[in-house]
């Protein structure tokens, strides 16, 4: 890998961009390349070079974590390569996000910094891609970005595939799902259909051997997303045992008895355990329940940012 230079850090305690000595809007192949020579880190080593970076700035402990998670960025950005703009901006912008991710990462909270960078990378993304395309006017509701980001899966998963207007119950259904007007919902579909397709088999750029269908990749589960989705689930199983801690004795007891067992127990045995009513059961069910919801999304939105619209 080229070497980087030592430009330190700027007054926002951001960590240079230029870790690497070209950029994926240079020779995109070649960088998704270089960036592969970064070393995955374990958690101790993620630890160790976390605190030196938050506790003194330590410059080569923040490149080491930056490059170690650019792959990460790489794999986050192709899933928005069908909005119709370059792949190497997509992932600079990620880029962006992940800096901004290590500013306030805290390794002390118990996480690993892919669980916590990925959304800071998927809202510097989308942030982009808002911007970007003309027929997303800015200033747009965040009812309607989701709607923007989230309207080609929903239409996949309903089977939608034919040209023009969606029918009528498709409509309905994902403005349901969304929480969206029914008329938003036809416009956004009219705008994304309108955007055109474009050849895989189109050149890079001009004058390039390298074609856009050279940029598609295996879809299953690399290293980076396996390690940050397992890390995932740690966190929102740290997330419910915290949040647990809420719930009095009888409350925790029941609703582990009840949604938290392989075989849940009957309303009838802890009725008679408890020497209360079946009804009476599922009262203190449904109310620890929702106690448990708002502990954990208290929780959650102490710890991470309001990053992500999709």
């Amino acid at each position: 890998m080229g070497g980087a230079p030592d430009t330190g850090i700027d007054n926002k305690g951001m960590i240079d961009l230029e870790i690497v000595s070209f950029s994926p809007e240079d020779n995109l192949s070649r960088y998704l390349s270089e960036i592969r020579k970064f070393p995955l880190l374990g958690r101790d080593q993620e630890v160790d070079l976390a605190r030196r970076w938050r506790d003194s700035r330590d410059m080569d402990a923040g490149r080491l974590l930056a490059g170690s998670h650019l792959r990460l960025v790489a794999k986050i950005a192709r899933g928005y390569r069908g909005y119709g703009l370059p792949v190497g901006d997509l992932i600079s912008e990620g880029n962006v996000g992940l800096m901004q991710s290590l500013r306030k990462y805290d390794p002390d909270k118990g996480f690993r910094l892919a669980t916590y960078a990925m959304w800071w990378i998927r809202a510097a993304i989308q942030e982009y891609i808002l911007h970007s395309w003309s027929l997303v006017k800015t200033g747009t509701t965040a009812a309607q970005k989701k709607l923007f980001f989230n309207l080609r899966r929903l239409k996949a998963g309903m089977d939608a595939y034919e040209d023009g207007d969606l029918p009528s119950e498709t409509v309905a259904a994902i403005a349901v799902e969304l929480a969206v007007p029914e008329q938003d919902v036809v416009a956004m579909n009219r705008r994304l259909s309108s955007s055109g397709e474009m050849s895989l088999n189109v050149a890079l750029k001009d004058g390039s051997d390298s074609e856009w269908q050279d940029l598609l990749v295996d879809e299953t589960m690399d290293q980076e997303t396996m390690i940050a989705e397992a890390d995932e689930l740690s966190w929102r199983r740290g997330l419910l045992e915290q949040s647990l801690d809420s719930l009095n004795a009888r409350e925790r007891h029941i609703l582990s008895e009840r949604r938290l067992r392989e075989e849940p127990r009957t309303l009838e045995d802890l009725s008679r355990e408890y020497g209360v009513s079946r009804e009476r059961v599922r009262q203190i069910e449904v109310r620890a329940f929702e106690k448990l919801q708002s502990a954990m999304q208290s929780l959650a939105l102490a710890l991470q940012p309001k990053a992500a619209f999709a």
